[in-house]
């Protein structure tokens, strides 16, 4: 019952067949429909069936690095809490006190040693437990025998941090995390080994750049799956990197796609250059590989660095790109001799972003039109963009 109650919610705000047909195969598909990127009541469906229901990216754990760091996130209206464990372990919880249903905390902090409703005081230690309730049973009466105060800890979420990211399954419905990221562990596997994954660092100095984006967060996605727009967006790029050096990645089963390139070129100033992953195999030097992990994040894999793009949606027109740059050992993300190595090498990504801003804004700008009909796609250069239209119209049609 409850299916189809969220279908015919959804086919309220929409016609079911266009959604459908994004299903077909490419040369007869369409695209996702106007309201997806346009309907305020559509995204609360993705809020439900696609960023509560999947493993959705919330941040870095380089983000709260020492015990007792704490920071607020709200996903689509849903208030959140990221805090890091006096066992080093980063978990999440709702951003609400189990008294008064407050929320409790607004701005980024480092604890001391719990987390302190600013209403009644409730206090909660880093694991989540309520462990103060002052005055709970008359002025300085500060527990009650019937008071059970393990049924009133905070509520946690699901979470995993994987490669520094903050990965959480709201809804505790999805596969566990080992299992879904195992697909793009085993493609990168031929890149990176698992002890690689443990020498990335977040740079100490132009290692996160900002930027708000007037689109629906799609957009960013689809855009980054393809490498069709590199003459026309990028052409300083297409010139080092041209489009004909590039491949496609679908990722099966169906949770990530993207591109790759064989002409990858390493930022180097005279004879210094970034470290390299140790397991990198020296015929792949020059492959790069760029990866949209369904549903928010995109991920770019580098022989000498690593960087993790983000996506927070604010509105149906309105997103938050994060972009956190790694490089591999303390000597390339914190050295100071590879510092200007460090400042040209974000401000080439964060060029290369500014510039897909244009294609994505006008994109939103142009499902005004009701004469769009979800758009047509090549058959040959927008698998991977097809794919996650495909994956976002299977997820919200059950």
């Amino acid at each position: 019952m409850g299916k189809k109650n969220d279908n015919s919610l959804l086919s309220a705000i929409l016609d079911l067949k266009k959604i459908e047909a994004v299903d077909k195969p490419i040369e007869e598909a369409h695209g996702l429909p106007n309201e997806c990127y346009t309907s305020s009541e559509y995204l609360k469906i993705e809020r439900d069936k696609i960023f509560s229901d999947k493993w959705t990216v919330i941040g870095v754990g380089s983000s709260v690095p020492d015990i007792g760091d704490a920071k607020p996130f709200e996903l689509l209206g849903i208030p959140l809490i990221i805090i890091r464990g006096n066992d080093q372990k980063i978990r999440v919880f709702h951003n609400v006190c189990s008294h008064r249903g407050l929320k409790i905390l607004n701005e980024p902090c480092t604890l001391k040693n719990v987390l302190r409703c600013p209403y009644h005081s409730w206090s909660y230690d880093f694991r989540g437990s309520l462990v103060a309730t002052p005055h709970i049973g008359g002025l300085n009466i500060h527990q009650v025998d019937n008071f059970d105060k393990s049924k009133s800890n905070l509520k946690e979420v699901r979470s995993k941090v994987w490669m520094d990211m903050i990965f959480i399954n709201l809804n505790n419905n999805e596969i566990e995390f080992n299992d879904y990221i195992k697909p793009l562990e085993a493609r990168w596997s031929k890149f990176i080994s698992k002890d690689d994954q443990q020498l990335i660092r977040h740079a100490k100095d132009y290692g996160y750049i900002n930027l708000n984006v007037k689109s629906n967060w799609k957009f960013a996605i689809e855009n980054y799956c393809e490498s069709y727009h590199l003459p026309t967006i990028h052409p300083e790029l297409n010139k080092t990197s041209n489009i004909s050096d590039h491949y496609h990645i679908q990722g099966l089963p169906n949770r990530f796609a993207g591109q790759g390139s064989y002409k990858y070129n390493q930022p180097i100033k005279g004879n210094k250059k970034f470290n390299s992953f140790p397991s990198w195999p020296e015929d792949l030097a020059l492959n790069a590989e760029y990866v949209a992990l369904f549903p928010n994040v995109m991920v770019g894999l580098h022989i000498d660095h690593f960087y993790i793009f983000w996506l927070e949606p604010i509105s149906t027109n309105e997103t938050k790109e994060h972009i956190e740059m790694y490089y591999i050992g303390e000597e390339s993300a914190y050295g100071d001799d590879l510092k200007e190595m460090r400042k040209e090498n974000s401000k080439f990504w964060k060029e290369v972003m500014i510039e897909d801003i244009f294609a994505i804004e006008e994109m939103q700008a142009g499902r005004a039109s009701p004469a769009y009909n979800g758009g047509n796609f090549s058959p040959v250069m927008d698998n991977p963009t097809h794919q996650f239209h495909k994956w976002i119209a299977t997820n919200i049609i059950d």
